[in-house]
């Protein structure tokens, strides 16, 4: 039956998505690959939170290695089939699926909000000047040529904003460039995860091994 085939199947795609969420969450405290800037606190709070590790990494990666391991025992048909493997692979699933469920909120919010980074505030703005914030959120904060508010625009999808940040260099390419890998990894995680807290049920009911 397709219990195991399925189980060989998702266990790996699993573990790669795992480490890769975790790479790109790493690099995301690393702007232009500079550590001064983690040293300083001058870090998007989302990117901070690392919820590509704890959440799209370590949660995902602890039901995938176990996944893994039961797949590899069916292909023998070594006592995988047992109620408390399959019982076991549901829970640690359900437990990757949060985890990555709380990765792909935080991603979406970080994309969202925009980095933190150096900006010129507002001329109207007492002590104006350059300062460290959030200036895509900041109803102060203003385009250099225009001067017109960035408010009144979304910066995803107006590239002339993205000079706004004027320190670390190409911080908004690099948050939205990896929020967006996050995003699309913690989905997939999800996926795999639901779809694998169903095929653990089948578990329970028929064991795992091909051919039971």
């Amino acid at each position: 039956m397709c219990v195991g085939k399925c189980t060989r199947i998702v266990g790996p795609c699993l573990l790669t998505l795992g480490m890769l969420s975790i790479v790109a969450n790493i690099l995301l405290l690393f702007p232009g690959w500079a550590w001064k800037y983690l040293a300083d606190g001058h870090i998007t709070k989302q990117a901070k939170a690392v919820p590509g590790i704890w959440g799209g990494g370590i949660t995902v990666l602890l039901a995938a290695t176990h996944i893994t391991a039961v797949g590899w025992r069916c292909a023998g048909c070594s006592d995988c089939g047992t109620r408390r493997n399959a019982f076991l692979s549901v829970v640690l699933s359900k437990l990757a699926l949060l985890g990555s469920a709380a990765c792909f909120v935080m991603s979406g919010v970080g994309l969202t909000n925009g980095p933190l980074c150096l900006y010129n505030t507002s001329i109207h703005e007492h002590g104006h000047g350059p300062r460290w914030g959030y200036p895509f959120l900041d109803p102060n904060s203003q385009t250099f040529d225009t001067r017109i508010s960035i408010q009144t625009k979304n910066y995803l999808y107006d590239w002339s904003l993205w000079s706004t940040c004027l320190e670390p260099v190409g911080i908004v390419t690099w948050n939205v460039c990896l929020f967006s890998i996050l995003l699309l990894i913690s989905a997939a995680e999800m996926v795999l995860a639901s779809l694998q807290i169903i095929n653990g049920c089948f578990g329970c009911l028929c064991g795992f091994c091909d051919g039971k």
